[in-house]
């Protein structure tokens, strides 16, 4: 009788892939997706069958896997059939919001209400992320931004979601897994610290804000990447000339989505409050002498190596939202260290 059931259980999933594979267009991918997730969800059901479930559930996975790659070919491997499980026991009681997906309605929906918008290689990686916050914001910003899956595994290691979370209060945090990062205010845009891993210059004993600047411009690419959205490069060294004085602004970009010059200096030493005053003249010249009336206030970031938060408040006025300063690593800290930092904020 047992052989009978598994024969049957068998064809099933094979039927399953054999109309996926029918059904082979531009969308394949996805239609892959929703056919792993549905695989998955027979071999959790078969395996509560069983009477011996570990056991059991090992002979059903490998004899599956022969099976399927007999008919099939590659992709059907015994660890694959595991990662096809986990995927439906992961995202059968996960849910998320439909707002930040304009085009999920065209979508189909799996018994338990759920859509999936990207790859079966991206949520390989999402599948990894316990925290469903963390989880939910990378889903979000992979697809809007149209991350690559290497690009989302990139964003994972340098823990965007952490830093991004570590400059907001309690209730962004659960904006950001809920809408991911929007950008609407100037703090939208902040990062603390930002990671300049691609600069290299951890390998070097010392350097100069002048190698640092150059290290920037010349992996200007994936610094851009690590700025975020809507930015566009405006310049380097730009020269500010008034009262026969001559000065000059590390980066200049542009934001598109703010619609506002953002300024950036770098300090390889500690903040000081001269710093903070340059930076603030940087800005009134933007706003009084380059910028058009129909944009928004230009936004200055210092990016420092160390700065104390007591100096930045006190040297700025209360109401500020124009200048910011936030710290640089060129190697980034584990995402231990920086969920310690949440932990202690109390956002977890």
């Amino acid at each position: 009788m047992d052989n009978i059931q598994n024969e049957t259980f068998y064809n099933k999933v094979i039927e399953l892939f054999q109309n996926a594979k029918k059904n082979l267009s531009t969308a394949v991918n996805m239609t892959m997706v929703y056919s792993y997730y549905e695989a998955g969800r027979m071999i959790v059901e078969e395996e509560q069958g069983g009477k011996e479930r570990a056991a059991y559930g090992k002979y059903i996975l490998k004899e599956l896997s022969q099976r399927l790659t007999q008919k099939f070919g590659r992709g059907y491997s015994y660890d694959n059939l595991k990662l096809m499980r986990k995927f439906y026991l992961v995202y059968s009681k996960d849910s998320i919001g439909e707002t930040p997906f304009p085009q999920s309605e065209k979508l189909p929906v799996t018994q338990e209400g759920r859509k999936f918008y990207l790859s079966w290689s991206h949520y390989l990686i999402l599948m990894r992320i316990n925290n469903v916050y963390e989880r939910h914001f990378y889903e979000i910003e992979s697809y809007r931004n149209g991350w690559s899956k290497d690009e989302l595994s990139r964003q994972y290691g340098s823990s965007l979601y952490e830093r991004l979370a570590l400059s907001r209060d309690k209730e962004e945090v659960m904006r950001l897994a809920t809408e991911g990062q929007m950008i609407e205010k100037p703090e939208d845009i902040l990062k603390d610290p930002y990671i300049l891993e691609v600069t290299g210059l951890p390998e070097l004993a010392t350097y100069s804000e002048s190698e640092l600047e150059n290290k920037i411009i010349d992996n200007l690419q994936k610094f851009l990447l690590e700025l975020g959205r809507g930015f566009t490069f405006v310049g380097r060294q730009v020269r500010l000339t008034f009262e026969e004085e001559h000065f000059r602004v590390d980066l200049v970009f542009y934001n598109r989505l703010l619609r506002c010059f953002v300024l950036f200096d770098l300090k390889i030493g500690q903040l000081k409050h001269q710093d903070i005053g340059q930076m603030q003249m940087y800005v009134n010249y933007y706003d009084r002498k380059v910028k058009l009336d129909d944009e928004n206030s230009t936004i200055g970031i210092i990016i420092c190596k160390d700065k104390k938060d007591a100096i930045v408040e006190m040297t700025l006025p209360e109401d500020n939202n124009q200048i910011f300063a936030s710290k640089y690593e060129t190697v980034l800290p584990s995402k231990e260290e920086l969920q310690k930092l949440l932990e202690d904020k109390n956002f977890e």
